[in-house]
């Protein structure tokens, strides 16, 4: 696991959060910024997937 699905993963935990959170105090505006924050993080994740997957084809090319 990379830095980017570790960061990925975290924010994405954060927007799920701060999205329950708008919706018991009932702030739209809250909850807008959970679901942005959550899409920003999955966006980062995927960014890291991809490096990963890079990163194992290489390591496998390296050992054929």
């Amino acid at each position: 696991m990379n830095k980017e699905q570790v960061k990925g993963t975290a924010k994405d935990l954060a927007g799920k959060a701060q999205q329950k959170a708008g919706e018991l105090i009932d702030s739209k505006e809250q909850q807008a910024k959970g679901l942005a924050k959550q899409v920003e993080g999955k966006a980062e994740k995927a960014v890291g997937d991809v490096k990963e997957a890079i990163e194992d084809a290489n390591d496998r090319a390296k050992d054929r």
